[in-house]
């Protein structure tokens, strides 16, 4: 019977499964299995931590009359920058004035005695050189003098406290910043070092960013050689509560010198630009801050590293014959998708990153490097 065109391919797919299987029974071994892999490099790595906080101005000034009166004008505009020395209110200034033209008539009383008095001096230290009156009564006249002299600075003290007192009845602003909303309005009666603030000016460029950190944690910083930033040399940089980066960085200003008992943390103070005003006091932030520097560490990519049973963190690498090795590691911290491995990798290792699942010790293996793309993608 004859065999139809059809039925070729058929037969040549049945020949090729009966060879593949009379080769498996021959001992024939399956193809070394393909995987990914990362060479690693040694770097000196810069330990870094995420610390929050919060935005405070760099100047508050609660702004409170030092006179008692009506307020009958607010010359600002609230939310604005102001100067230093600017006019912020006005107080009713009529009973000043009037205390001030009081004072100065009272100087002027008290100069036309003194001038009295000098006269009066000057004729009995005459007379007493012509022997015409007696030491005493030129002693009184001396101290008649004397006390018209101190009448006069008394007077011209009262003077200068009724100046002040008007000048007051201008409130001004103690410092340049932003003002904020007044508490007060025109008509409103105020007293002198009254409680509650007229308005508050804060001053926003720069700003403080108040984080804490353990006791600990600040101890290994300083034991590495980092110091307080008299030169401005440790640069931190803002992360704000949306994720983004501040595109300002800032420096390390101060610290608290004092642990908090109950929490054992410290409280430190950074610093950071804010020409555009764009950070707000109470605003939360998070402060990347650098802890150390380990020298020749290793970055492992984390997809790369495994746990064991007991939690040890192991890796698959693949030897210089292309056989997959284990290694146990010994991590420090993450950083960013990376570990920070200081024990159990070297410069060169090629760790495996695609195709764990497939492989185990001691397997031959086809490595591909990751292209570079994809790592700097995945950072």
């Amino acid at each position: 019977m004859p065999i139809s065109r059809l039925s070729f391919p058929i037969l040549a797919l049945v020949l090729a499964c009966v060879s593949s299987a009379h080769a498996q029974q021959a001992g024939g071994a399956p193809p070394p299995q393909p995987v990914t892999v990362v060479t690693l490099e040694a770097s000196d790595v810069t330990l870094i931590s995420v610390l929050p906080g919060r935005v405070t101005a760099s100047g508050v000034a609660e702004v409170r009359p030092q006179v008692s009166g009506i307020v009958t004008e607010r010359m600002f505009e609230e939310g604005r920058p102001v100067e230093q020395g600017a006019a912020l209110y006005h107080i009713d200034a009529a009973s000043y004035e009037a205390a001030k033209a009081a004072a100065e008539a009272g100087l002027a009383q008290a100069q036309a005695q003194q001038r009295s008095a000098e006269r009066e001096e000057k004729r009995q230290q005459e007379l007493r050189e012509r022997a015409v009156v007696s030491q005493q009564v030129l002693d009184d006249a001396v101290a008649t003098l004397e006390s018209a002299n101190a009448a006069v600075k008394v007077a011209e003290a009262q003077v200068q406290a009724a100046a002040i007192d008007l000048d007051r009845t201008t409130i001004r602003a103690p410092i340049s910043g932003v003002v904020g909303l007044s508490q007060t309005t025109q008509g409103a009666l105020v007293t002198a070092g009254q409680a509650s603030a007229l308005t508050v000016i804060r001053k926003l460029d720069p700003v403080y960013v108040d984080v804490t950190q353990s006791a600990a944690d600040l101890l290994k910083w300083r034991r590495s050689g980092q110091q307080l930033a008299a030169e401005k040399s440790t640069v931190v940089t803002l992360r704000l509560a949306d994720g983004t980066a501040y595109e300002h960085q800032g420096f390390l200003a101060a610290a608290e010198p004092h642990v908090n008992e109950q929490t054992g943390v410290v409280v430190l103070r950074v610093e950071f630009p804010n020409p555009d005003q764009f950070l707000l006091p109470g605003m939360y932030v998070q402060v990347e801050m650098p802890q150390a520097v380990i020298e020749n560490a290793i970055l492992a990519p984390q997809e790369g590293v495994t746990r064991d049973r007991r939690g040890r963190p192991m890796a698959m690498v693949v030897n210089a014959q292309n056989q997959v090795e284990t290694r146990e590691l010994t991590v420090q911290r993450d950083q960013g998708n990376q570990w920070v491995v200081t024990d159990g990798l070297q410069a060169g290792d090629r760790v495996i990153v695609g195709g764990l699942q497939k492989v185990a010790a001691g397997m031959t293996v086809v490595p591909e490097e990751r292209p570079a793309k994809t790592s700097e993608a995945s950072n």
